[in-house]
């Protein structure tokens, strides 16, 4: 049998990206935790603060393979605009350009996990030609 990142990418992007859901939830907690034991304020180990954009990588290329293997178009658009949408807002995190509420990043991740699960369990391709010319 032979795994590749393309046969696993849609089991990749979904744990990444429940990773990151999981990150983003555990953070706010741990971080007010700390404060109360520690009293250091809101100080993020910088291991902590980059998870995120090791996340993003990972999520990046699964998509991108995904993207190459799945017969759906609107599972394609459905995620690059979720990654879209969670680079911006986690890189405006980073930069605070605009104030977005912290709940935003749930709605991109959660819409990574759906289109990789279903895009696993009903788009997959058979055979390598199946997705060159998929308008549907």
């Amino acid at each position: 049998m032979n795994i590749t990142l393309k046969n696993q990418s849609d089991s990749i992007g979904a744990i990444s990206s429940a990773l990151c859901l999981a990150h983003c939830l555990a953070t706010p907690l741990l971080f007010a935790t700390q404060t109360q034991i520690l009293s250091f304020g809101n100080i993020k180990p910088l291991w902590w603060s980059n998870i995120d954009l090791i996340l993003l990588l990972i999520s990046f290329s699964a998509i991108y393979k995904t993207t190459t293997n799945t017969t759906k178009n609107w599972i394609r658009i459905g995620l690059w605009i979720s990654f879209s949408i969670l680079s911006f807002i986690i890189v405006n995190e980073k930069t605070s350009w605009f104030h977005i509420p912290e709940a935003a990043i749930y709605i991109p991740s959660i819409s990574l996990i759906f289109f990789h699960v279903y895009n696993r369990k009903f788009c997959q391709c058979k055979n390598d030609s199946c997705c060159t010319n998929d308008i549907a």
